[in-house]
C-alpha cells in the first residue's frame, strides 16, 4: 500500500465503543430490488456481499418503519416482526463478509408514491405539495399519528437488534419525513410539532429519544445510532445552513454514535444561511465533530479524492456509486493497486460487478447518474 493512503486503514472506534477495521463505509442507496411482500431478494443479498469484504461498515439502503412509509417500487421492509428473518438474512450477508451490518430506517412522507402505500393515503408534516416529484398533496398527520411513527421508529430498531444489526441509521435526509418535520417548506403546523425552528426539530429529536430507549432496552452489546441529514434544501421557503446547524448542536447532544451528511458533492458550499466559502462538511465537522463524529461523502471516485477529503479532518468516508463501479475499490488501495480502480460504470458488466436488474436498469437509463453512462 502507498503510505500516503494508510490512514484510511487505521481502526476507528465509535462513542460506544464499537470498532471498525477501516475509515470506508458503503454508503446507503436505494436499489428497487426487494420482493413485492417486503422481503429481500436473493440477488440483493448478493449485491451487499459482494460489496461487504473492504470496508469497514455498510449502511444498508433504507427500510420503511409503517406501511403507509414505503416510498420506493423494490423496497425491503422492517415495519413487522415476521419480516425479521429476511431482515437476518441480509445483516448475516453483510457481517460474514467483515463489514459491520446497519439498518438505514425511515418513512417516505409525502415523497412515497401513491401506489406504494394503503389506499394511496400520502401524509405528512401538513398538507403542502412536494416540489420534487408529481405526487398529489398529502394528508397532514394527526397528533395521534406522530407518535405512532415516532414509536414505529423505536419498533424497527427492536427488529433490526433482533435481527442482528450492529446498529441502525436514522434517515433524516433527501427530503423524507424526518426532513419534511424539520423543513418550513413541508412543516406548516401550529401545534408542538410546527411552528418555530425549536418545535420543527421536535419530531427528529423525538426519533433519536425514542431509538436510543429502546436501544439501551433491547440491546445486550453496543449497538450503533447514528443520523443522516441533508444540510439544505432548494425550496423557499426551505431548510438554510443555518437551520442545520442549529439542528446538529441538538443532534450532538443525543449522544449519538455518528452523523451522516447527505451530500452529492463532497465539496459543495453553503447555498444560503452562513457566509462561509468552506465546504458544508467542513463547516459541519468544525460546529460538531469534537461532539459526535462526521461521515463525509460525494463523488469520491479515486483513491486521490478520497485522500483529500479525509484530510479535511473528518474521520469517516463513505463510498456510494464508488462501490457499484468497483466492488474492489477498498481492497485495491489497500494492496497498491490504487490506479487499478474503475471510476467509470462499464455498461456491459452487470454480471460481474453483481447488480441486481432493477438496480441496473435504472442506472443504465438514467443519463448522468453515473459516471461512464450517457
Amino acid at each position: 500500500m502507498d503510505e500516503k493512503f494508510s490512514p484510511l486503514f487505521d481502526s476507528f472506534s465509535f462513542p460506544n465503543g464499537v470498532s471498525l477495521k477501516n475509515r470506508l463505509i458503503m454508503a446507503p442507496m436505494t436499489n428497487f430490488s426487494s420482493k413485492d411482500d417486503g422481503t429481500v431478494t436473493d440477488a440483493e443479498v448478493k449485491y451487499y456481499a459482494r460489496r461487504s469484504k473492504g470496508v469497514s461498515m455498510v449502511v444498508t439502503a433504507c427500510t420503511f418503519v409503517t406501511r403507509n412509509g414505503k416510498g420506493f417500487h423494490g423496497e425491503f421492509g422492517a415495519d413487522s416482526d415476521e419480516l425479521i428473518p429476511s431482515l437476518k438474512k441480509l445483516a448475516s450477508a453483510i457481517k460474514a463478509e467483515g463489514a459491520k451490518a446497519v439498518l438505514q430506517i425511515f418513512h417516505g412522507g409525502r415523497e412515497c408514491p401513491p401506489e406504494q402505500v394503503p389506499d394511496g393515503d400520502i401524509v405528512s408534516a401538513s398538507n403542502v405539495q412536494s416540489e420534487r416529484n408529481s405526487a398529489k398533496a398529502p394528508r397532514e398527520l394527526t397528533g395521534q399519528e406522530v407518535e405512532e411513527i415516532i414509536a414505529a421508529f423505536g419498533e424497527t430498531t427492536r427488529r433490526a437488534i433482533e435481527a442482528g444489526f450492529d446498529g441502525v441509521e436514522i434517515h433524516g435526509a433527501n427530503g423524507y419525513l424526518i426532513q419534511q418535520f424539520f423543513s418550513p417548506h413541508s412543516n406548516r403546523r401550529e401545534d408542538k410539532w410546527g411552528g418555530s425552528l425549536e418545535k420543527r426539530m421536535a419530531f427528529p429529536l423525538a426519533v433519536v429519544d425514542e431509538v436510543k430507549r429502546i436501544t439501551a432496552e433491547h440491546a445486550r452489546e453496543p449497538f450503533i445510532v447514528g443520523y443522516r441529514f441533508s444540510p439544505e434544501e432548494p425550496e423557499e421557503p426551505g431548510i438554510t445552513m443555518a437551520d442545520t446547524l442549529e439542528l446538529i448542536d441538538a443532534l450532538a447532544e443525543k449522544e449519538l454514535d455518528y452523523l451522516h451528511v447527505s451530500l452529492n458533492d463532497f465539496w459543495s458550499k453553503p447555498r444560503r444561511g452562513i457566509e462561509d466559502n468552506r465546504s458544508r462538511i467542513e463547516i459541519i465537522h468544525e460546529r460538531v465533530g469534537g461532539k459526535v463524529p462526521v461521515i463525509g461523502v460525494g463523488s469520491l471516485y479515486s483513491a486521490e479524492d478520497v485522500i483529500k477529503a479525509f484530510g479535511t479532518g473528518v474521520p469517516l468516508l463513505a463510498l456510494g456509486r464508488e462501490l457499484i463501479i468497483d466492488p474492489d475499490w477498498v481492497e485495491k488501495v489497500e494492496n497498491g493497486r490504487e490506479n487499478d480502480i474503475e471510476t467509470k460504470l462499464d455498461t456491459a458488466a452487470q454480471a460481474r460487478l453483481v447488480v441486481p436488474d432493477p438496480l441496473w436498469q435504472a442506472i443504465v437509463n438514467t443519463p448522468g447518474w453515473f459516471p461512464g453512462v450517457q
